[in-house]
């Protein structure tokens, strides 16, 4: 029914009201979940398939180098002959139990352009003929990568959801962790497998923070720090520990880096800002991104003052002016700075953007605190 809003919303402008709006409604939303049924239904019959497919040449592969069935999938589908970004966005697609619309939001792309990208993976597999089979031990540094980045954008989808009506889908997160121990115990000396491992579980040590007993979303300097998982930070940490000292190191033991900073400060005024936004200045030297230079304004924001932070915001707006945190990290130091009229515009320009409840919820809030409405 959600979504059914949400068609009506973009279609109504254009096409006009209908007739019957409850009728049309009701007509959508009953399309909707036939759709959403026949996916889960395809993805099962893949998932069938595609393990019928390995069965056969299970004898002649060794898999006990994978304890888990399904990251054996996941690196059988990361196949080295399809582009990096195709095959990451096709296994979350096929395995990773994310929408098209989900993919596109990870990829800061359109759904319809993500959408024909997975297509072309689709065709090109099969026109190439390139065949789905476990690849063998020599094979995984090549697929490393890619088998990262799906698992990443897995928990990142898990820690904040893109959609529906709360900010953590828990089993995204849970599934995404678990597959980082496989790997990082089939890997033990690959430093980006320990550093991705470290990170989601520092990440996931604030989760019953985040959100209060109302639901609300609790930003991170007004977290309850007690509510944070010890047992798993001290995990995260030495994780850490373990990946910077295999180095050199690389985007995920970076943000594990920085991670470990906000778990060690028990309150807000002990977070070690200027060593934070010199570790996003290396992640965004390592691995240019608007994102991680958005995360970087936020720190330096921080350090500095919120007069630095908007310069350096202003000029990633171009590129990042469909993405929600920009508008409310913008909104949030125009608040600080006391520009109230300026800060209303950005939280209003965020709450276009908002896709979750629970983020409309606190841009809503804002903007009532704000005297808006």
């Amino acid at each position: 029914m959600q979504e059914a809003f949400a068609v009506a919303v973009e279609r109504w402008p254009e096409d006009g009201v209908p007739g019957n709006p409850g009728a049309w409604i009701l007509t959508t939303a009953r399309n909707r979940a036939i759709d959403r049924l026949r996916r889960d239904k395809r993805l099962a019959e893949k998932r069938e398939l595609l393990g019928r497919e390995l069965e056969r040449g299970e004898e002649e592969a060794d898999v006990d180098e994978f304890p888990d069935d399904r990251l054996r999938l996941i690196f059988t589908c990361c196949h080295p002959a399809l582009a990096p970004e195709a095959r990451v966005a096709l296994t979350l697609r096929s395995l990773g139990g994310l929408t098209t619309a989900e993919i596109a939001r990870a990829f800061l792309v359109a759904e319809p352009a993500m959408a024909q990208r997975i297509v072309r993976a689709k065709r090109k597999i099969r026109d190439a003929g390139i065949p789905y089979v476990i690849p063998e031990e020599h094979d995984l540094p090549d697929r490393l990568a890619s088998v990262l980045t799906v698992l990443y954008l897995v928990f990142n989808e898990g820690y904040s959801a893109s959609s529906g009506d709360a900010l953590v889908r828990r089993d995204l997160c849970a599934e995404a962790i678990r597959l980082g121990r496989v790997l990082a115990a089939l890997m033990p000396d690959e430093a980006e497998a320990l550093g991705l491992l470290a990170l989601m579980m520092l990440q996931d040590s604030r989760r019953e923070a985040r959100v209060d007993a109302g639901g609300q979303m609790v930003l991170l300097e007004q977290q309850d720090r007690a509510l944070w998982n010890r047992t798993e930070i001290q995990a995260g940490l030495r994780l850490c520990e373990r990946a910077l000292a295999l180095g050199p190191a690389g985007r995920y033991t970076l943000q594990a880096a920085i991670a470990a900073e906000h778990a060690r400060a028990m309150r807000p005024s002990d977070t070690d800002w200027p060593r934070i936004a010199a570790l996003y200045g290396a992640l965004e030297r390592a691995h240019p991104s608007p994102v991680v230079a958005l995360n970087r304004a936020a720190a330096i924001a921080m350090a500095e003052g919120p007069a630095r932070g908007l310069e350096l915001i202003d000029q990633l707006a171009p590129a990042l002016d469909k993405y929600f945190p920009l508008h409310t990290a913008r909104g949030d130091l125009l608040r600080r700075a006391g520009r109230t009229d300026d800060s209303l515009e950005a939280y209003r320009a965020a709450q276009e953007l908002a896709s979750n409840d629970v983020e409309r919820a606190f841009v809503r809030r804002r903007l009532r605190e704000l005297g808006g409405r």
